[in-house]
Parts: C-alpha cells; sequence; structure tokens
C-alpha cells in the first residue's frame, strides 16, 4: 500500500512517489485497460502515490490514419474507463492520471486527460492544448483542440499539473502550469519514430525530446515526469516504433529514472518539494521574471 494512505491529505512539503506505466498496447480496449490496472497495482505495491498511464492507453494510436470509424473507440468522461480507474483509484488509496479519446458530445471529441484522485474520484479533466498534424500523426483530424486552459490539479499527496505529449515542446504550457503550483509536469506520451527516418534522425530527436522536457524541469524548478508507450504499431511501410525511454527528471534537470526503449516497465520515484525549494533559492527564475514585459509572448509573430 502507498506510504500515506492513511492520511486524508498529505503535507505539501512532505515527499511523495510517482508511478509512470510504460506499456506496448493493442487494438482490444478491454484488453489494454486491463493490463494499465495490473501495471497500476504493481506501482502501488512498489509505494507509488500518483500514477501516470502513457497517451491514450486504451487502443493503439489509431491518429496513424485519418479514419471516421475509428471515432468509435472514443469514450464519454464520466465513462467505462475512468469508472474502472475511479474504483482501483479507491482500492488502492492511489491518484490516477489516464489518457483518453474523449466523446464530450456527437461530432466533438478531444485527447483528454482525466486525474482521478485517491477516493476515486475525478479531481478534473485536461484537454490537450496542442494538436499535431504530422505524417502518421493526424490529430486534428480527431482532436478539438482542448478549451480548459492549463490547469493544476490538487490530489491527496500533492498538487500536480498535467500535459499531454506535443504540449512537451512548448515552454509556455510548463510555465502557467508550473505557476499554478505544480510540483510536478505529467506528460502522458505517445511518440515514435518514422523507421523510415530511424537511423539518421532517431538518435537527435529523442536526445531532443528528452532535453527539452529536462529546460522544463530546469526553468520552472519542478519535478517532469514522461510515460510514453513502447512496441511497434501498423505496418512495415506506414507504421510507427514508439521510443518508450519513459523517465524523471527533478527540479534540477538530472533523470532519476527512465526506462528503455523497447521495455515495458514501471518508474517509482520519490520527490520531495524541499528540493524545488532549494534549486529555487539558488536558482531564482520565478523571482527574476519580467512579467512587466513579456505581453508581446501572445503575439503569433513580431517579426
Amino acid at each position: 500500500m502507498p506510504l500515506n494512505a492513511t492520511a486524508p491529505h498529505a503535507h505539501r512539503d512532505a515527499a511523495f512517489r510517482i508511478g509512470l506505466v510504460q506499456m506496448s498496447c493493442s487494438t482490444d480496449p478491454n484488453a489494454n485497460l486491463r493490463k494499465a490496472i495490473e501495471r497500476i497495482h504493481e506501482a502501488a505495491n512498489r509505494g507509488a502515490e500518483i500514477i501516470c498511464l502513457p497517451e491514450l492507453f486504451r487502443s493503439e494510436y489509431f491518429c496513424r490514419e485519418e479514419n471516421a470509424e475509428l471515432f468509435e473507440l472514443a469514450e464519454t468522461i464520466p465513462g467505462p474507463a475512468t469508472e474502472a480507474l475511479g474504483g482501483v483509484a479507491k482500492e488502492l488509496q492511489v491518484s490516477i492520471i489516464a489518457s483518453l479519446f474523449e466523446k464530450r458530445a456527437p461530432g466533438l471529441y478531444h485527447n483528454t486527460a482525466a486525474v482521478l484522485d485517491a477516493d476515486g474520484s475525478l479531481v478534473g479533466l485536461y484537454r490537450k492544448m496542442h494538436i499535431p498534424d504530422d505524417p502518421l500523426y493526424f490529430e486534428k483530424f480527431y482532436f478539438t483542440p482542448g478549451d480548459l486552459g492549463f490547469q493544476s490539479f490538487e490530489t491527496r499527496y500533492s498538487r500536480i499539473g498535467v500535459l499531454v505529449c506535443w504540449d512537451q515542446w512548448y515552454p509556455e504550457g510548463a510555465r502557467i502550469t508550473s505557476l499554478q503550483g505544480a510540483t510536478v509536469l505529467f506528460y502522458p506520451t505517445a511518440i515514435a519514430w518514422h523507421p523510415s527516418e530511424k537511423a539518421q534522425y532517431g538518435e537527435v530527436q529523442l536526445d531532443a525530446w528528452r532535453t527539452i522536457q529536462r529546460a522544463h524541469a530546469i526553468a520552472n524548478g519542478v519535478f517532469v515526469a514522461a510515460a510514453n508507450r513502447t512496441g511497434y504499431e501498423g505496418s512495415q511501410e506506414s507504421g510507427l516504433e514508439f521510443w518508450g525511454n519513459s523517465f524523471v527528471a527533478d527540479p534540477f534537470g538530472r533523470v532519476l529514472a527512465q526506462a528503455g526503449p523497447d521495455e515495458e516497465k514501471v518508474l517509482v520515484v520519490e520527490c520531495d518539494p524541499k528540493q524545488m525549494d532549494e534549486v529555487r533559492r539558488n536558482w531564482p527564475f520565478l523571482r527574476d521574471r519580467r512579467i512587466d514585459a513579456y505581453a508581446p509572448i501572445a503575439q503569433r509573430w513580431l517579426g
């Protein structure tokens, strides 16, 4: 059982443990949900108190193609997944971040992360703000951009921030979420190599992905946790090789734990908010921000 299972609310300065689930996903939503629940149990048994699943874990990454029939994969929130995971959260006394294909209304769909607290309740939703449209990442066909803004969520164990995959590349989202008091920025992720590009660009792509997120940790003095999927999905001609490498970085940007590229793995890492205070005292970026001079950032282009 998690260390703080008996406490209704942990002290804000107390250390807590997070769990990241790196898993492969099949075409069977129910099988994927069962696997995710098994991994949540594993993380909780190892002491994790806030557990994050990969992006859109209930299916293969369906955005590889534009196919209207795939809207059938969407579900309401609350709905079947949040009901099942809410029961698990309550049973294990853990908070869960679950990335889902949300059917908000007929013809209106989002890429949404649901945050469930340790009593099984739905704390809130984060709807993915930045929606990519690239080869084999045809997300604009499926998802309406998020309209809830950048948020932080108060869970039993800590106040956390949640963003999703493509949001990883935007310092604005990380900053705004951090300014709301988040101790950890969680990034449920589905990022991969195009196999034809891997030999030439694979290493530098992975390094850039890891570097930008470590930079968010450093610039904001927070922990950053990215939970990616792994495995090959699709045909040989139009498939994606998901690169795994789920990791946790501390407020100094150091990688505390990392999974490999092609393994299913559960990471459990302790996060101590006192480290945030120490880093921010020595690197007082929040103190020295020129908030009077940043209005131009809201413009599309300044050239």
